[in-house]
């Protein structure tokens, strides 16, 4: 089925090109024959889309096309409270679980006349980055399906990239929306703390959970970001970054990273030098064992959300999650509160950066995907486990709050998978990332989208 992004939707909607109900249905049919390779969904809510599409081709067929997201398809991670259909958190416990509510930023997308498709897979809980499911079976990278997609929102991105929906919506506490778009070569956004409402998620950790789209491209994601808050980021979707600073770390963010996801990133960064952008090295050394803080944080704060589960489920839980909320208990006060102090030191740090330059570019992970299964990475004679690999560039923007972008920069030459780049801004400056990104790739990722759709339809053959 041929791409279509949001404007070509709204645009085809417009001049009568095709109808919702038409599109819903070449949706619901992609889903029907690939999702079987790909387990991107847990349940598929086919009659209600079809049913909010058909009510939406009344209005369309009366020139009413309201809303900002009018008849586009999307999809939300299964953490994500939607009244009357399952919420199952990817937990095993929660199979049969039906919400009284849905989400506020569910709620904002009905508002803008979006049709859901479904609920998708992830990491059990949100708990972890491979979104290999023991109870609703692995996600699989639609670039290669033996691969992991990442995690926790790894539904949601394999969605997205294989289009069996236009967009996504999903929750990141260390990396979970930014994780898996590069592993499955998207974009996605984790906005400033706060800024899209977490009523209705499952949490994790109230203090680093953040809710953000995944889309295909920059412009698509942008105009997720205008029906979800009411702002107009579209219109930073500007060629022009002529003179914007561009911070590069000088430390940490390029130690114990695979050789050609750091040329891909170098790259970039040549890449953002040649269109105007000018590159300041910056001092990062601060962020040398900041993960140990994170994960103080959200392993306590899980430990109190996820109480009455370990109280009398820890037998049904999959084994890294049960080891996770398990530690939790050891946990003392003196630690989680350091460890928040921890959090506004890196806070007051990276304020100091933004003072001096305008956003930050990082890889967004060290590593391509890794097959499904794989526990450790290995750089040299240094081997880590794969959460603490997956999440040492990410994690530490949920820890300040600070809005952070992935998007494509390149594809590995041996294995045929993609890369991100991370752009990370102050506080409440998502538009630098917007205008960043889209410049980017308007002018280096035109053949790679293609490279990618002609890769990822051929793992379904539909």
């Amino acid at each position: 089925m041929k791409r279509r992004s949001i404007r070509q939707l709204l645009n085809g909607y417009k001049h009568k090109l095709f109808s919702p109900v038409e599109i819903t249905r070449d949706y619901l049919r992609e889903i029907k024959n690939c999702d079987p390779v790909y387990n991107a969904y847990i349940t598929v809510t086919k009659e209600r889309a079809l049913r909010k599409a058909k009510r939406l081709e009344k209005k369309w067929n009366r020139g009413k096309n309201t809303g900002l997201l009018f008849g586009i398809p999307l999809s939300y991670k299964d953490n994500l409270a939607t009244k009357g259909v399952p919420t199952t958190n990817g937990s095993e416990i929660y199979r049969s679980f039906v919400p009284d509510r849905t989400a506020a930023v569910i709620r904002r997308a009905n508002k803008e006349n979006a049709i859901m498709l479904g609920k998708t897979n992830m990491h059990e809980f949100a708990l972890g980055i491979t979104s290999n499911n023991p109870h609703y079976g692995p996600v699989r990278n639609p670039w290669n399906i033996e691969y992991s997609p990442g995690g926790s929102s790894g539904g949601s991105a394999a969605a997205v990239a294989a289009n069996l929906s236009v967009a996504s919506i999903g929750t990141d506490t260390g990396g979970s929306v930014r994780i898996p778009a590069a592993s499955c070569g998207i974009a996605g956004l984790k906005p400033t703390y706060g800024t899209l409402p977490a009523s209705g998620v499952d949490f994790v950790s109230w203090t680093m959970d953040h809710v953000g789209p995944l889309a295909a491209n920059m412009e698509d994601l942008a105009m997720m970001m205008d029906a979800l808050t009411g702002k107009d980021y579209s219109r930073y979707l500007i060629e022009n970054i002529r003179g914007m600073r561009i911070g590069v770390p000088i430390n940490f963010f390029n130690e114990h990273i695979e050789e050609e996801t750091l040329r891909l990133y170098r790259e970039a960064l040549a890449a953002l030098e040649e269109l105007g952008a000018v590159l300041v090295d910056v001092d990062t050394s601060f962020l040398y064992g900041y993960q140990e803080y994170g994960l103080t944080i959200a392993a306590a704060e899980a430990g109190y959300v996820h109480r009455d589960d370990i109280a009398c489920c820890l037998a049904e839980m999959g084994a890294d999650v049960r080891a996770l909320l398990e530690s939790s208990r050891g946990i003392t006060s003196l630690q989680y509160i350091t460890a928040l102090h921890k959090k506004e030191e890196y806070t007051k740090a990276f304020k100091r950066i933004f003072k001096q330059v305008d956003v930050l570019a990082t890889p967004t992970l060290p590593i391509p995907p890794r097959r499904i299964g794989v526990e450790s990475v290995t750089f040299g004679s240094y081997t880590e486990n794969i959460f603490d690999a997956m999440t040492r560039y990410t994690e530490i923007f949920n820890l300040t709050g600070m809005p952070a972008l992935t998007l494509p920069c390149g594809i590995t030459e041996q294995e045929q998978l993609p890369v991100g780049l991370q752009l990370i801004a102050d506080h409440d400056r998502e538009y630098r990332l917007i205008r960043i990104g889209y410049t980017y790739e308007q002018s280096e990722l035109g053949g790679y989208y293609r490279k990618r759709d002609q890769i990822i339809s051929g793992t379904c053959g539909s």
